[in-house]
């Protein structure tokens, strides 16, 4: 191709000028622009990594004392935090909107425009410094003071521009709204005194939700100067302070004169400690939410308040070491109204909560064994049973007070708490089986700590282990028809199933009994004092009177009472009866009768069918020995009059029972009704027990000594 034939650029029109509407053409960027250009972007870039690789520190406004309120929102208890601070969250729909209001302008008035610094305010307040020699007036913004609070700076200038970038950080991430509620979380009013709430508590004893002039006043100037203007250790600055707010509040129109002047006549009050109450339950409230601040509860301050001071009342004629417990529980929802874990912190084992611990009934199961009995038609409240000596396998079990009442019914068993028909019922029914009944109502029945521990007969007699919360929890089953529900101490509406324990008109029956059991020493029965509570309640004493219980059914209500030492140790002649049982009834006298009660013992007869009348049938059992056995060598220490004796049983035959050893009468002792036996010598014996129709049994014995 010759230059001839080379194709020639097509020529272009120059460019337009003036506002013709020309197609624009790029300038390029100079090497200079594009410097600049890459250093603005590698700025950029850098501020926003370094934004994310040092986040400011915002965390630290989630540390805040939880507090427990009960279910009418009354606080029970609040805790420090892991500083030892009383730091309350600080909710906004909760705070004096006015407060609010009045506290921006005169610290941020710009507060809801600018970002996180306020360059107005940085200016005026370097002006001030440079005219006055020194800081007359603060710049910094509320986010830039909530910064400073976050992370403590000497006050220098450059922890001033810390501050200003840390601001702009936590106002990229937060509102205004939450940078608010955080400062107002977090400001200092003194000593251990941190946020709004908490200062509130301490000197008006309220949240901060209606506060007057003077209130206000104080908290907004307390911050300023927290420890130079502590209420209670400088009052006379905590008023002057507050004196010049109210007159910026006079000067900014959000009162007058007048009301500014009747707000200097308040006087300032001193610190108050928080309030305190149900310690126990609210721990385990905050152990069970630990990322919750206000945690609502079921129980009832009042109430509360008053089964505590019933527990200290009581327990200052007590020993030192030992401890009282109390559970409410309405009947109805099963919410736990009062939970007093111990009488007071100040006692040895204090800090247990003994409505949770672990310890041994005594005869407290009875009328679940009795209901179950009536409930299966094992047996009816008339069924007839032999109160007397007798072994169970290799079981022999006794009556608490030593006596043996012949033919008894099962409801008098019941009221008078007998131990040797409990167990033929249990014996009747089955250990396994009782377990499994328990346990399907929600009790959690320790069995003792052996490889191969099953339920026995002593489950009869309360040789168990379980909690005063258990216990409880089965007699509200007892109030309510009959039907076991978990007890709920959260106030949520959680979903609890329900199982059907024993039958309505079972539970009724059995609540008739224990109210009519026999009424502790003084104490009126219902039907006859005006306005006492009818109370259907039942005690039990654990081996070795270690554990005292008493609980009872009432009004809409099942209260549990425990006594004795958090340690496990004897305290000889502590009975349920004697213990327990006066506490229980002065907690429902507590709460008054608000209802007719709900378990009157009815006057109809009623009768048991044939099948059920006796236990053991119509033939009686024929008359044993069962101690001494026949044929046995006694090691006996001691001999005559002084010597501690042989107490001698028998079974089966009709009382009473009359015992001869060689022919001479065995007295036996006034105040247990047993037959004591005491030999004069070593050497053999035949010992002679006749019963009331002349039937006779005889064994023959060797008595010996050491020798």
């Amino acid at each position: 191709m010759t230059s001839s034939d080379a194709p020639h650029p097509t020529p272009q029109p120059p460019p337009l000028k003036g506002r013709g509407r020309g197609p624009r053409v790029a300038l390029p960027l100079t090497q200079s622009g594009k410097r600049w250009a890459c250093l603005l972007l590698a700025c950029m870039v850098t501020l926003f990594a370094l934004d994310q690789i040092f986040p400011p520190p915002l965390s630290r406004v989630r540390d805040i004392s939880p507090v427990v309120l009960d279910h009418n929102g009354e606080w029970l208890m609040a805790f420090t935090t892991r500083q030892g601070t009383w730091r309350l969250e600080a909710r906004l729909d909760e705070i004096d909107p006015e407060f609010q209001r009045r506290l921006i302008a005169i610290e941020d008035e710009r507060f809801w425009f600018h970002p996180g610094f306020d360059p107005i305010a940085l200016t005026r307040a370097s002006v001030s410094y440079v005219r006055a020699g020194r800081v007359t007036q603060g710049g910094s913004t509320i986010t830039m003071q909530l910064a400073r609070l976050l992370e403590p700076r000497p006050r220098t200038i450059s922890s001033k521009l810390i501050e200003i970038i840390r601001a702009m950080q936590i106002e990229r991430r937060w509102s205004k709204r939450e940078i608010l509620a955080a400062y107002l979380t977090m400001a200092p009013y003194g000593g251990n005194l941190e946020g709004v709430r908490a200062a509130s508590r301490a000197y008006f004893q309220r949240d901060p939700q209606w506060l007057d002039d003077a209130e206000m006043a104080l908290l907004i100037a307390l911050p300023q100067a927290p420890e130079a203007r502590r209420p209670d250790r400088h009052p006379e600055a905590a008023r002057a302070s507050r004196d010049r707010v109210l007159d910026m509040f006079v000067r900014m129109g959000a009162i007058n004169q007048r009301r500014a002047d009747e707000g200097r006549q308040i006087a300032i009050q001193q610190r108050a400690p928080f309030p305190y109450s149900a310690p126990h339950a609210a721990e385990a409230l905050v152990a069970a939410h630990p990322s919750e601040g206000v945690i609502r509860s079921s129980l009832d301050a009042t109430l509360q308040r008053d089964l505590e001071a019933l527990a200290r009342r009581r327990i200052a004629s007590l020993e030192r070491d030992t401890q009282i417990a109390i559970l409410a529980v309405q009947v109805d929802d099963r919410a736990v109204h009062a939970r007093i874990g111990g009488a007071g912190r100040d006692r040895a084992g204090g800090y247990i909560d003994m409505t949770r611990a672990i310890r041994s009934p005594g005869s407290a199961l009875k009328p679940f064994l009795y209901a179950i009995a009536f409930d299966e038609g094992i047996a009816a409240p008339e069924t007839l049973v032999r109160d007397a000596p007798r072994r169970f396998g290799g079981y022999l079990p006794e009556n608490f007070d030593r006596r043996f009442h012949g033919d008894v019914s099962l409801e008098d068993a019941l009221r008078h708490s007998l131990n040797l028909p409990a167990v033929a019922t249990l014996e009747r029914i089955g250990a396994g089986r009782f377990h499994a009944s328990l346990t399907r109502a929600g009790a959690d029945i320790r069995l003792p700590r052996r490889a191969d521990a099953e339920p026995g007969l002593a489950l009869a007699l309360g040789g168990v282990g379980m909690t005063l919360e258990d216990l409880v929890q089965l007699y509200a089953a007892l109030g309510d028809g009959g039907r076991a529900r978990p007890l709920v101490t959260d106030d949520i509406g959680t979903f609890a199933l329900t199982r059907r324990f024993v039958r309505p008109e079972t539970a009724e029956r059995v609540l008739e009994i224990l109210a009519t059991s026999p009424h502790p020493a003084g104490r009126i029965p219902a039907h006859v004092a005006q306005g006492a509570p009818q109370v259907a309640f039942k005690t039990g004493t654990s081996y070795g009177f270690r554990d005292a219980w008493a609980v009872g059914v009432s009004n809409g209500y099942a209260i549990g009472v425990w006594v004795g030492r958090p340690d496990g140790a004897p305290r000889p002649g502590a009975t349920g009866r004697e213990a327990a049982l006066p506490i229980l009834f002065e907690a429902f006298d507590l709460l008054g009768v608000t209802q007719a009660p709900a378990h009157q013992p009815q006057q109809q007869e009623r009768g048991a069918a044939p099948a059920l009348v006796r236990f053991e049938g119509n033939e009686r059992e024929g008359l044993s020995i069962l101690f001494p056995p026949a044929n046995a060598e006694v090691l006996v220490l001691d001999y005559g009059a002084e010597g501690r004796g042989l107490s001698l049983s028998a079974r089966g035959g009709r009382g009473p029972l009359t015992w001869y050893a060689e022919g001479e009468r065995v007295a036996g002792e006034p105040t247990s009704g047993r037959a004591i036996w005491r030999p004069r010598a070593p050497g053999f014996y035949d010992v002679t027990v006749v019963d009331a129709d002349g039937e006779r049994a005889q064994v023959r014995v060797r008595i010996r000594d050491r020798g």
